[in-house]
Order: structure tokens, then sequence, then C-alpha cells
């Protein structure tokens, strides 16, 4: 399988999010879907990326869309990071890399690089960010949304 790109049919998983519950992405058809992969909770980049996130999160869901962080750490970090910074959306766990592999997003050390799929109600990607600049990237996919939208 190759990597992901726009137009392409988002690749379906299953992760545990910061509850420990099972997320499955097929789950999510019929809503847009914000999936961006971040390096590392408690961060600075990522940390400023969810919060704006979380600033931005109503206005994302009265464009149709869903918010879903995936990253390398563990169910209690992420956990943690959702906690302390009040993250009102989905953050999922991939401590084996598996979804970051899937998506061609692997970084140094295993981390996911800062990449951020816009996946339409079908399962399309629609819109890919390859070299997230953490400020003012909700503002981008909000903008972008918009337009898809209208």
């Amino acid at each position: 399988m190759g990597c992901v790109d726009e137009g392409s049919e988002a690749p379906d998983f299953e992760l545990q999010d910061q509850d420990g519950k099972i997320f499955k992405l097929s789950s999510m058809r019929g809503r847009y879907v914000v999936l961006y992969f971040y390096p590392k909770a408690m961060t600075r980049g990522c940390t400023i990326e969810a919060i704006e996130f979380r600033d931005s999160y109503d206005k994302i869901v009265s464009l149709g869309a869903e918010v879903v962080g995936v990253s390398k750490d563990s169910v209690d970090d992420i956990k943690r990071f959702a906690q302390r910074y009040s993250l009102p959306f989905t953050l999922l766990a991939d401590p084996e890399s598996r979804v970051i592999k899937l998506y061609c997003v692997q970084g140094p050390f295993g981390l996911a690089r800062r990449v951020t799929f816009l996946i339409d109600d079908m399962g399309i990607v629609r819109k890919k960010w390859g070299k997230v600049n953490p400020l003012g990237h909700a503002m981008e996919v909000i903008k972008v949304l918009e337009a898809l939208r209208r």
C-alpha cells in the first residue's frame, strides 16, 4: 500500500483513545475528519497545535467535522495531555506506530511527523498538509473546510 495522498481513500484503522476505548476511523463516515498526527504530547509545538484545535473546536464541529489527533504516546500520556489542556476532541495512542506507518508520516525515532489529513464524509482525503506549522494551523483547516462545505 502506498502513501496516503489527496484523492485517495483514507485507510481504516482501530486505536485506543485517551479513555482506553477503541476508535475506528470508518465509524466517522458521514462526517468530515481532521486527522492530525503530532510527535509527542506535552511538547511545545504539539501543545500549541492542540490548544488551537481546542479553541477552534466549536467552529470545526459547526462545519460538520471532527478532530482526531494521533501520536506514538501511550494511552496514559494522551489522557494526561487531554485533561491538562481540556481537549474536547479524540486523541489516539499509536505506541507501535502502526497507523503512523500506514499513513507514511513516520519521522525520527518512530515519532509521527506533524501532518494533517482532511477526510471527507465518504472517507476520501480532500486535503493533506505535509509540513504543518502549529501556529495558525487550525485556521488553515477551517478555511479549507469552509471552502469545501460551500
